[in-house]
């Protein structure tokens, strides 16, 4: 690795400018960031992926991996990417920062602490779920329902103990008894806001829009009438600037901020998108999961909220997802199946669709490539993309680096340099209703939408409150098009139940929960964590 200051000077970032947390990693001051906002901006590339499957498609890994690539062919690159969080670290999936020679380093530090950024963002949270609760303990002057407080307290751990909590037993001294629960700091509303917040300004703005529940007779009470933004901005200050880090190949990136796409938006921070387009001509980033949840925020919320606009989307798949999409199991996807892959394309296909019809983008298909890989199936895969009107580049960061997606990296240049123009899934004049709607049959393939009584009447209640404005942010299964994980390939003609709706008016969108996803997720039979471990040296080992 470089020194931080040297990965600085790449992209003309003066040493002043630089917040080291230790020699590998820095922030970069929001106060150099607002000097160079008037410069011309370089070029957007949206990293998205196929539905994703237990076998794992290397979204994160290709971004790295493309990063290095348009370095290598003399572009002045970037990539960003969001904060791994410490639920999926000890939990399923592991560390989240690339993988083989396409990686971001110091990958134990990302991975864990970093530079205490989801700390932050966790204690406003809770300081806020404390103000609620010290503010009804004491007297209760805005007249808060204590059955209507809505705001949640969060964790950075797969707590599913956690998931719904009754607080304030033990006596009038410890509050009034009340039913509560915890989110993964992920898919919190704090987090949202941080990463769609421009500066320090529109955070607060931000803080204070946000509604933690009604009074008696159904008023909405904000954080502001808490006075608690103030507060909640003070603790978030230093966390707002983005974290500069590099690739193995020295390649500089920004990793800030880390919204879950299965629950909340699923998008790094505005403020170092925004920042890296005027320090380099093409800038790299990826949007959680497949292209119907992370792209279709991307698309829906992070791009209409703040002017943001891709030139282009690589869409990764693998041998492996595209076998498992049809009908293979997990032990036997190492084994040559063409036909199965060949059902499987049907994902791929469904999700180049809205990438390019829907949203109007240029689009790439990169076959993430492993070693058990055969030359049928991969012919085979590039012939399912060419028949859908797409090119398939083969690329091999993984095991070679950036000189492995040279190929992919030319053909994102030509893209990136075809005219477009950025469409919406749906828009903003339309019905909170309407707009979950399209979203289902736009991009899921559903025939329609269906909810409760009682949730038809939340959502009624939010539009005629004014919140019909805002975009919808989806929390559904990351598994299918569907919202059950066991429907593979691409289904169609479902109906997407719409089980909870919540408003995040401080992050200026309405959540749709749907089929059985859950805020705070478990951990599995086997954790990531019993692998996990400090040798004798002080070195962190099976972090992967």
């Amino acid at each position: 690795m470089l020194p931080i200051g040297q990965v600085a000077e790449r992209l003309g970032i003066p040493e002043e400018s630089l917040e080291p947390h230790g020699r590998h990693k820095a922030k970069v001051s929001l106060g150099y960031l607002d000097s160079i906002k008037d410069r011309p901006r370089g070029k957007l590339v949206l990293v998205t992926a196929v539905s994703p499957t237990p076998a794992g498609e290397g979204k994160t890994t290709t971004t790295v991996g493309l990063g290095d690539a348009l370095t290598r062919l003399g572009e002045r690159a970037m990539v960003c990417l969001r904060e791994p969080a410490l639920g999926p670290v000890f939990g399923m999936k592991g560390g989240a920062a690339g993988g083989g020679y396409a990686q971001i380093v110091p990958m134990e530090d990302i991975n864990l602490h970093f530079t205490g950024d989801f700390s932050a963002i966790a204690v406003a949270t809770n300081l806020l779920a404390a103000l609620i609760d010290n503010h009804i303990h004491h007297g209760n002057a805005l007249g808060i329902d204590v059955r209507r407080v809505t705001w949640r307290r969060v964790l950075d751990v797969n707590d599913r103990a956690l998931r719904d909590v009754v607080i304030g037993l033990g006596g009038p001294g410890n509050g009034y008894p009340r039913e509560s629960g915890f989110d993964i700091v992920v898919a919190s509303e704090v987090m949202a806001v941080f990463c769609l917040a421009t500066g320090i300004a529109d955070l607060k703005e931000r803080l204070g829009d946000i509604v933690i529940g009604h009074t008696r007779d159904r008023r909405p009470v904000t954080a502001r009438d808490l006075q608690a933004h103030g507060a909640m901005t003070a603790i978030l200050r230093d966390a707002l600037a983005p974290n500069l880090v590099q690739t193995l190949e020295h390649t500089p990136a920004f990793v800030h901020g880390g919204p879950f796409a299965n629950i909340a938006h699923g998008c790094n921070s505005a403020i170092a998108t925004q920042a890296a387009l005027h320090l380099a001509d093409f800038v790299v980033t990826e949007a959680g999961f497949g292209a119907d949840l992370g792209a279709e925020k991307f698309v829906d919320i992070l791009c209409r909220s703040t002017g943001l606009r891709p030139s282009m989307a690589v869409i990764v798949a693998t041998v492996r997802a595209m076998k498992f999409h049809g009908g293979v199991e997990v032990p036997d996807l190492p084994i040559e199946n063409v036909a199965a892959l060949e059902r499987g394309t049907v994902n791929l296909v469904r999700h180049l669709a809205t990438v390019r019809e829907t949203w109007g983008l240029p689009a790439v298909v990169a076959i993430n490539h492993r070693a058990e890989d055969t030359d049928a199936e991969v012919s085979a895969l590039v012939a399912a993309a060419e028949r859908a009107g797409a090119k398939a580049v083969v690329a091999r960061h993984f095991a070679e680096g950036g000189a492995g997606a040279e190929e992919l990296a030319r053909e994102v240049v030509r893209l990136a340099g075809e005219p477009g123009e950025l469409r919406f899934t749906y828009p903003d004049e339309a019905t909170l209703w309407d707009k979950m709607r399209m979203i289902a049959t736009r991009v899921y393939g559903a025939s329609d939408i269906t909810a409760s009584t009682a949730v038809r009447a939340q959502i009624r209640r939010l539009q005629d409150e004014g919140y019909g404005a805002y975009p919808v942010c989806v929390a559904k299964t990351q598994y299918s098009f569907s919202t059950d994980p066991k429907l593979r390939g691409a289904p169609s003609d479902h109906v997407v139940d719409i089980r909870e709706v919540r408003l995040a008016a401080g992050a200026r969108f309405v959540v749709m929960i749907c089929g059985d996803i859950m805020t705070m997720p478990g951990l599995p039979a086997v954790p990531a964590a019993n692998t996990i471990d400090v040798d004798d040296e002080g070195r962190i080992v099976g972090l992967f």
